[in-house]
């Protein structure tokens, strides 16, 4: 029997995939569990039209993280920190303070967990930090210690 799955199950299938399964296993477990439906012609004009809004949802998302990745990349972002006088910082740039810069210079909240600095940021200098927005999509962010 063919179903169509509502809901990710192990070791079957995911969401919205097609699956062959035995006549009781669909009847008495996953359809009354609400886990799957018969793959009739209906379920199936209502499976691609799910897919197509889907599709049109990735896309939209796709041209935002684009336009993201290019304002971020017109110019490195100005961090400012408390340093000696031989050029040293106290104590270093986190992705914290770079998810404030990225807020208060280009207006975009980038949570911090998604931002990765290559090495250790101890002195005055141009750096560059790894952005991942998640749907294999990343970006490579320049910005610039300046002492306060």
């Amino acid at each position: 029997m063919d179903i169509i799955l509502i809901q990710d199950v192990d070791n079957l299938g995911a969401k919205n995939e097609v699956v062959k399964v035995r006549n009781g296993y669909a009847r008495n477990f996953l359809i009354p569990r609400q886990l799957a439906v018969e793959c009739n012609s209906s379920n199936k004009a209502q499976l691609e039209e799910r897919l197509k809004q889907v599709r049109k949802k990735e896309e939209k998302m796709l041209a935002e993280i684009n336009s993201v990745i290019a304002k971020l990349k017109e110019a490195p972002l100005k961090l400012g920190a408390k340093t000696g006088t031989s050029g040293k910082i106290f104590g270093s740039v986190t992705s914290l303070q770079i998810s404030r810069a990225i807020r208060e210079q280009r207006g975009y909240e980038i949570d911090r967990r998604k931002i990765s600095i290559a090495d250790e940021v101890k002195e005055i200098g141009t750096y560059k930090a790894v952005i991942e927005f998640g749907a294999g999509q990343s970006t490579e962010v320049e910005f610039e210690v300046v002492g306060e």
